[in-house]
């Protein structure tokens, strides 16, 4: 770029590359820095065993992409993203070859679920019917808000939402099966399950598989990625690869920087600028448990006892509600599990594309203690096995990672925490500091556009779309950002 830019991003994450966009659709000259040698942050994928077998290597399935406010603004297809519903958004097997499954048909899935389908309904309806009001009200600027919109639904929502899951999951259901589902959803979240909001995720990703699905990106999460870098590049803007900034005073004369990085990075590059009563809140920003992953390639599908399984696109493995919970429970105190919660997705279940023809690939992880270097691959495929009996016979090859590992590939996983900080109660409502807006940094010109900063993780480009609106108010003063730019 010839010249100093109007504003920087530093990251190249979805929120980095959301932040971008917005400023760019401003008219700005906007320059994005990334650490890595290629953009995307969590959305990358790579070809981690062999030639032609391409691995997500952290976000996979995309609820919140086909749903969240940005990427709806952004028309996915009109960029050449293709999103890819599998029959079943998710399953959570059981024992003796059982399983519930949560289909994209709110219906099919009440019918599937027997003596429990009417409370299902009960609780799913309201929240579907209203879906799109209820995403929009969580991911925009609006959460500090009462709602203007469906305020039945998401008080419905609210209510239900600050329990943890055990209380929603036996205040609806009577079956293991039921019990299960939700739980299994709630468990994304990487808390203990026994906290409040627990139920929450489970509400929002239950509801999200009937409402826009639990779709996979065709051809790998870059996909995304790649699509955002060339809207930004047809905007006139660009993304610089390879680039660790140490210091924000290289961007001295750049009126807006905007980081999508976590709060310590923040604090590190400013040094003394940052003012003590700050840095004393971002130290006490907490990270939760990491994850240890694994990605697989195959000699065949899975081969799940329950045939609804082999449909899914996502797989929660782990038994029932009390082994969830207690799966959930050892990597939040500190210990290690024999039998964790796996959260595992099967992609050429969907897409032939994620392999040469034939082949397979297999995608796997577990919540371990932060910073753990534990190696849990026998448990993880212990667990696999016990609901696909001759899962290991299928393995060709595997490619591993620690939580260690996951942080030095992704400088925002602190500890292999994939959230970038602890999803709790106080911690989604003031993230990473308590302040009312928390984009804002004591650096005039300086906001956090991460997942530290509210609505919180997942790939709905949200906080970097917010923090960019605020940029734009406080920095150019204007207070209605122009919408994204339309395909080219």
């Amino acid at each position: 770029m010839n010249g100093k830019p109007d504003a920087v991003v530093v990251g190249a994450g979805p929120n980095g590359l959301a932040a971008a966009l917005r400023l760019a659709a401003a008219g700005l000259r906007v320059q994005v820095v990334e650490q890595a040698d290629k953009p995307g942050g969590g959305m990358r994928t790579e070809e981690l065993t062999r030639p032609g077998y391409r691995h997500d290597t952290c976000s996979i399935v995309h609820p919140m992409a086909a749903a969240a406010p940005f990427f709806r603004e952004f028309d996915l297809p009109s960029r050449g993203v293709r999103l890819l519903h599998p029959e079943v958004a998710y399953a959570h097997p059981l024992d003796g070859g059982q399983a519930t499954v949560s289909r994209y048909s709110l219906d099919e899935t009440v019918e599937g679920l027997g003596v429990d389908g009417p409370a299902y309904r009960r609780l799913f309806e309201p929240l579907v019917e209203h879906g799109q009001d209820v995403i929009d009200f969580f991911l925009t600027s609006e959460l500090r808000r009462l709602p203007t919109r469906s305020t039945t639904a998401i008080t419905h929502f609210a209510l239900n939402a600050l329990p943890n899951v055990r209380w929603l999951a036996r205040r609806y259901f009577e079956t293991d099966g039921a019990q299960a589902l939700v739980t299994g959803a709630a468990a994304h979240g990487m808390l203990d399950l026994a906290r409040p909001l627990t139920a929450g995720l489970g509400l929002v990703l239950g509801m999200l598989a009937h409402h826009r699905g639990w779709p996979l990106v065709e051809g790998g999460s870059q996909r995304l990625a790649d699509a955002m870098v060339t809207a930004l590049e047809q905007q006139g803007g660009e993304v610089v690869t390879g680039h660790l900034v140490t210091d924000l005073r290289e961007f001295d004369g750049v009126p807006a920087v905007l980081l999508d990085t976590t709060p310590r990075a923040l604090v590190q590059m400013a040094g003394d600028r940052v003012h003590p009563g700050y840095r004393r809140w971002v130290s006490r920003y907490e990270h939760g448990p990491g994850v240890f992953k694994i990605d697989w390639v195959l000699s065949e599908p899975v081969p799940w006892a329950n045939p609804e399984v082999r449909e899914a696109g996502t797989i929660h493995v782990a038994g029932t509600m009390a082994e969830t919970m207690e799966g959930e429970s050892a990597p939040a105190a500190g210990r290690i599990t024999d039998k964790p919660y796996v959260l595992a997705v099967q992609p050429t279940v969907v897409d032939p594309t994620r392999a040469p023809e034939g082949g397979h690939v297999f995608w796997a992880y577990v919540h371990v203690p932060h910073g753990s270097d534990v190696d849990m691959t026998a448990a993880i495929e212990a667990q696999v096995e016990r609901f696909a009996p001759g899962f290991r016979d299928t393995i060709l090859e595997r490619a591993v990672k620690n939580a260690p590992a996951m942080e030095a590939w992704n400088p925002n996983h602190v500890g292999g925490d994939i959230s970038n900080g602890e999803a709790s109660l106080r911690q989604m409502l003031f993230r990473p500091v308590p302040r009312w807006n928390t984009h804002k940094t004591p650096l005039p010109g300086v906001y956090l556009a991460s997942a530290a900063t509210p609505p919180g993780p997942a790939v709905h480009g949200a906080c970097g779309d917010n923090a960019a609106k605020v940029a734009l108010r406080e920095v150019f003063g204007i207070r209605r950002p122009p919408p994204l730019r339309p395909a080219v």
